[in-house]
Parts: C-alpha cells; structure tokens; sequence
C-alpha cells in the first residue's frame, strides 16, 4: 500500500486500554496538559486510532496528556474547538483524512476554516484501506460477477454507507460510473446497522472500512469484492482491488492525522511529531494497530502530510462535482 468502524465497541476500547500505562497522568514535566480533541464518538475507530497514540504520548514528552471527545458535524466541532484555542502547541485534533477533506470540498460555504490555511500538519498515525462487500444473497465472488448481479436486478441494486457526503459515498459512486451501472446509495446512521443490513441481505451491497467487515468475511457471511486502493493491503492480500478487476476507482487510502492550529511554533510541532515517530515504532503499538484495529502503523512528517493533503482534495474535487451531489444544508 502506498498510503494507506468498528468490529465491536468493547473491542476497540480494549485495544486501546490494553496500552495504558500506570502513572500516564503523573508523567513528569511540564504542568501544562496538552489536550487531544477527536471528532467522533468513543469506541470508533478514529478514537481507536488516537487512544492507542495518545495513552503513550504523555509518558513520551514529560507531560500530561488529556484527550476528549468532540462529536459531530463528520469532525467539524473538534476542528472548530482547535481554532479557538491558542496556537501554543497544547491543543491538538486527530482526525481521518476524510474531515477536512469533505468538510472543505462539500460544506466549505458552512465551515468557518480552510485546512491549508487554518491548520498546521502535525504527523500521520495510521492509514487503512476501504473496500467494498457484497450480501451472499447476490451469489458475486468478485466484482464483475456483482456487476452482473447489478445489471440483472435494477431494481434492487445498491450500495450502503455509513452517511452522505463522505469518501464511503463518493466511492461507491464513483465504482458505480466505471461500472457502467446504476447504484443508488442507501445512507445509514454509522456504520453497525449497515452492516447488520448487509449480513441480512437487506442492502446488496456496502462500502465501508474494512475492520467493520473482514471478521464477516473469514466467517463466510459476506464477500468482499475489492477494496478502492492502489495496491492490494497487506493487512488482507487475499483481498483484490478494483484496478486490478478491471475497474479505476482509487482513492479509497485512509488515513488518520494530527493537526494543530496554525501559528503553533515549529519547535512545539516538531516536538510531538518526534515522539509520534517513537511511539508509532513499539512493536506492542504496532501489533494492537494491525490485529486489534485493522489498520497500518503510518507516519509520516508534517511536510509529507501536508502534500497528502493536498493530493486528497486535488483528487476529490473533480470526483464530488462529477456526482452532482449537494447536501441538504
């Protein structure tokens, strides 16, 4: 892989808590705490993601840590709470890429931010692929054999995903236009139900991260046909892409970084971005990461990160105007 929902929510908190270290609050050092904001819920795979860096990051810099959950808005609200705290390097979000990626390119008349302007990179923590997996009730092993399926029932066809305006929903259009077929999306509320839906055969078809899905897929009770990344995971080889198939849809490499408000010093960035680097290296950091949470151990510098970012919009934008694709408010 050239860059790179839950399983279950005590799953995740496990993995998590499995690398807390005693006394992580009493670390010595600076009596300034610095504060982590995640955009999502806790249990998911974002707050996953973060715990498992954030729990070693006080040890790692003499100082405590503190992270906290800001829901709501795909992000939004933690972003907004980073912005209006000072830029001196005690306030931090952690985010998939997909936040200021969407948020900008979708509801920038709504947000009060720009990414590249507003924010300043700080470091890479994971990246994972998506893919998509198919309800055993439309008898496709791949994704030609799903195309078919398609072609053949119109009427029932389509994909889910969990919400609108987001890279699940666009991939699943855009995977649907190299098709050459019709896919109406079928949004959910989060990923669980959708994949409650998918097993059910409810829904045929879903695109989603592949943590949510691979247990299914080992168990026989759904197929994933492919997933949307350049190369196939080594997280799952067994696992083809789309390119591979036949079909050019890239863009599914996610990934989760951490960000700062812009203006925070070099010194303050470089610091943390060092023991990111450090921590992102333990062997027991990247086994809880790549068999607990699915995903890949991946850093990467506040420059490199920076230039990723901007490969996600330069590739997103032409894709979400193609959709036609307006959300509601």
């Amino acid at each position: 892989m050239n860059r790179p929902a839950p399983r279950r929510r005590h799953l995740l908190l496990g993995a998590a808590a499995a690398l807390a270290l005693p006394g992580f609050a009493r670390a010595q050092g600076s009596s300034q705490p610095l504060r982590g904001l995640i955009g999502f819920p806790p249990g998911g795979a974002t707050d996953a993601i973060a715990r498992v860096v954030t729990e070693r990051l006080g040890a790692e810099l003499g100082q405590p840590v503190v992270v906290a959950n800001r829901p709501g808005a795909g992000g939004r609200l933690a972003a907004d709470a980073v912005l209006a705290a000072p830029a001196d390097g005690r306030t931090y979000m952690v985010a998939p890429n997909a936040t200021p990626t969407f948020q900008m390119l979708i509801f920038g008349h709504q947000i009060k931010w720009n990414i590249e302007r507003d924010f300043a990179p700080v470091a890479t923590l994971a990246a994972y692929p998506l893919g998509m997996g198919v309800s055993l009730a439309t008898g496709a092993a791949n994704a030609r054999e799903f195309v078919a399926w398609a072609r053949a029932h119109p009427a029932r066809a389509s994909f889910g995903t969990p919400g609108l305006g987001g890279q699940n929903h666009f991939l699943g259009v855009a995977f649907a236009r190299a098709a050459g077929i019709e896919l109406p999306v079928t949004p959910y509320k989060g990923s669980p139900p959708m994949v409650t839906d998918l097993l059910g055969g409810h829904v045929p078809s879903a695109v989603s991260l592949m943590d949510g899905m691979m247990a299914h897929q080992k168990a026989g009770r759904i197929r994933v046909i492919g997933l949307f990344t350049k190369e196939r995971s080594p997280l799952m080889p067994e696992i083809p892409t789309f390119v591979e198939q036949g079909y050019a849809v890239t863009g599914g490499d996610a990934w989760t970084g951490m960000w700062a408000r812009a203006g925070t010093p070099a010194a303050e960035i470089e610091r943390v971005q060092r023991a990111v680097q450090k921590i992102l290296n333990l062997p027991e950091v990247r086994q809880v990461m790549t068999q607990n949470l699915q995903v890949l151990p991946w850093y990467r510098d506040s420059r490199g990160m920076a230039a990723m970012q901007r490969e996600d919009l330069e590739i997103w934008e032409p894709m979400i105007k193609a959709s036609g694709f307006k959300p509601e408010s």
